[in-house]
């Protein structure tokens, strides 16, 4: 009886029920959903502009947008907008360059916020920047949490995330688009 009680007082070994380093976690599953989820549907809607499939209008008809929206020239607009989501969309899925793909994904989503969503408001079903703001949050987020285990980063230096990758991300976004906004 003396020994349950004294093994009742001291504190578990937290290794003995960690995980063994190279085991997948959950976590490592979660992060790698949620990348392949946002990521691909960026992507899809990059090629969407830029290529027309996938219910998209392809590059004249985006184009044509673009520049109802004041982005001249259109067409230039939306191949610099499909590419980042593009682009970063699949380097957000596949964990490759993730402050690079997160910054052009926050990117796109500040311009599209500045000048498509932001004035109806929050709320995506009266065009709100509920979206938009969501996307970058993400792409954002996995930039500071880093790509995770299950990623083509993994054994580079900023595939472990932090402030610093946060901030790069956050940092070439802001630049970028204030850039493009100011053009």
């Amino acid at each position: 009886m003396r020994n349950i009680a004294e093994r009742l007082h001291t504190a578990p070994d937290p290794a003995a029920h960690a995980p063994p380093s190279h085991a997948v976690t959950a976590a490592d599953c979660g992060l790698l959903l949620l990348r392949l989820t946002v990521g691909l549907v960026m992507a899809g809607h990059g090629c969407q502009k830029l290529f027309g499939i996938f219910g998209g209008n392809g590059l004249t008809a985006t184009g044509r947008g673009f520049e109802a929206l004041g982005y001249h020239p259109g067409t230039f607009y939306a191949v610099l907008g499909g590419l980042s989501e593009f682009l970063g969309g699949l380097g957000l899925a596949l964990g490759l360059f993730t402050p690079l793909a997160a910054a052009a994904l926050i990117a796109v989503m500040i311009n599209a916020m500045v000048n498509v969503t932001a004035a109806h408001g929050l709320w995506a079903m009266h065009g709100g920047l509920e979206y938009t703001m969501c996307i970058a949050a993400v792409a954002l987020a996995v930039a500071a949490i880093g790509p995770g285990r299950l990623s083509l980063d993994r054994p580079f230096p900023w595939g472990k995330g932090g402030w610093e990758e946060a901030g790069i991300a956050l940092g070439l976004a802001g630049v970028g688009s204030a850039i493009v906004l100011s053009l």
